[in-house]
């Protein structure tokens, strides 16, 4: 049991204790036995934009080729429209974009937003988003509705006002946040504030839900959006027999009665190996593609051939005005054109995904059993509430642990999204103390994947580096519960 009465001074206590934590953080590190020439060079992920991880062999061997050859862009798009209709059919399409952020941009404000021309005041539109994790992106593009929701996004920008957050929401466009049924939104962090605690999610239960919302906002609801990931941390725990995830379908379902588009969030996804378009009926998706994919900086859309077309359109990919079925020109968006080499990378990734996913997946599973062995050496009392999964989609290892806090008793402290943007998540700055750099880590929720100094060339396991990170943040939680009397 913790010592504090109540959580926040717990938090309180924590924050208090900051330079103490990070001192014992970097003499842990010492002992575990980094050598300094990897401090700052290995990492919980290879996934994160401002750190991304070094290219694969073959992905920057074909790179470097392709750069000194004379190449038409739209030729490189083509081949990455075959290789999606490869394994999806030839019902689906693509638009590569220059980040996943600038694809959810493009997809909402094209499918999301009214139209911008015709007589008379513009409709005002408004799309649902299931309250859940990283709501700042794809939550992030309408006023919020109802009121209570309009500072959800608090401080999580880098630059306040107009040009931070707020910035980017769409012309009469609302966003109506729906609570998930099941899920926990307590306070908690150094930052106090809503964290949405998703391993309790009823798929069915938020399925009536979101019908209800629907139905009270058929005569503006222009989209449905949601993530795309598979683990119980998410939200996304049960399943159908394939494996798909319940609440995915059930959205999918929703968005086909109300014929509006469902447009899916997988940033930190694999094309064409994790989340699959076809059996949750997403017509949609939005790839950041230097993350669990592996290419330079860059994001792809995969969806159904009919919403495709504008987007394409938008990015001056889908046709002269004379008549062609493939351009590369001037539109709404071409401030989102990726450039030759990162589609080159894209073209590259996509073959080693559509011919030999094992490449990407086999790594996950001896991360799987790394992370399983190291966190099985926490006290027992830590242990009691931790859920491991492993993610194919997004080549990650996923350690769930708010189900330390079920039984009445404090658990494992939870930091914030707004933690993170505030400097003050324990389990991300104390990384950085330790010389190791951090992952995802809040919300009770990391997520921890392969590439940042973790993997060959070739992007195979290294054991010996894996472990010294994971050795890092099982320490790190064993010292900050130290702290939080846990």
């Amino acid at each position: 049991m913790s010592k504090f009465k109540y959580k926040y001074q717990m938090y309180k206590h924590l924050q208090a204790n900051i330079p103490n934590i990070y001192a014992d953080a970097r003499k842990a590190a010492e002992d575990i036995g980094i050598p300094a020439e990897k401090k700052g060079s290995v990492g919980l992920t290879g996934a994160i934009s401002g750190c991304p991880a070094p290219l694969r062999k073959d992905i920057m061997e074909a790179t470097e080729k392709g750069a000194t050859k004379t190449i038409p862009l739209a030729t490189l798009v083509e081949e990455i429209r075959e290789i999606v209709k490869d394994v999806y059919g030839d019902g689906y399409d693509v638009a590569p974009v220059t980040t996943c952020e600038a694809g959810l941009w493009l997809s909402y404000d094209v499918l999301f937003s009214p139209p911008m021309m015709g007589r008379g005041d513009n409709y005002r539109a408004r799309y649902i988003a299931p309250y859940e994790k990283h709501m700042h992106h794809q939550g992030g593009y309408g006023r919020p509705f109802p009121g209570k929701y309009k500072d959800y996004l608090a401080d999580r920008g880098a630059t306040a006002g107009e040009l931070g957050f707020y910035g980017k929401r769409q012309n009469n466009l609302d966003t109506i946040i729906v609570p998930l049924e099941g899920a926990n939104y307590d306070n908690h962090g150094i930052k106090f504030h809503p964290t949405p605690l998703l391993t309790g999610v009823d798929p069915d239960a938020s399925f009536k839900t979101l019908k209800k919302v629907a139905e009270r906002h058929a005569d503006t609801l222009t989209g449905l959006t949601s993530l795309g990931y598979e683990t119980p941390g998410y939200g996304y725990g049960v399943k159908d027999g394939e494996g798909t995830p319940k609440l995915q379908k059930n959205l999918g379902e929703l968005a086909k009665d109300f014929n509006i588009p469902y447009v899916v969030d997988n940033a930190w996804g694999l094309p064409l190996v994790g989340f699959n378009p076809i059996k949750t009926g997403a017509d949609v998706v939005v790839y950041s593609m230097d993350k669990a994919t592996g290419s330079c900086t860059s994001g792809l859309i995969i969806g159904k051939e009919d919403v495709m077309v504008p987007l394409r359109r938008a990015m001056g990919m889908h046709g002269d005005r004379w008549g062609t079925l493939a351009s590369y020109g001037k539109a709404a968006y071409v401030t989102f054109d990726p450039g030759k080499e990162a589609l080159l990378s894209q073209v590259q990734a996509m073959r080693v995904l559509r011919d030999n996913p094992a490449v990407l997946t086999k790594p996950v599973d001896d991360l799987f059993a790394i992370v399983k062995d190291e966190f099985s050496k926490l006290p027992k009392n830590l242990q009691d509430g931790i859920l491991i999964n492993k993610s194919y989609n997004s080549c990650a290892v996923e350690v769930n642990y708010e189900q330390t806090w079920k039984k009445g008793n404090m658990g494992i402290p939870i930091f914030t999204i707004e933690d993170m943007y505030a400097g003050s998540n324990l389990f991300q700055t104390g990384m950085t103390h330790m010389g190791v750099i951090p992952t995802i880590a809040y919300d009770a929720n990391i997520y921890i994947s392969t590439g940042q100094g973790t993997t060959d060339e070739n992007g195979a396991l290294l054991e010996k580096e894996t472990r010294w990170v994971l050795k890092s943040l099982v320490k790190l939680i064993e010292i900050v519960c130290g702290y939080a009397g846990i």
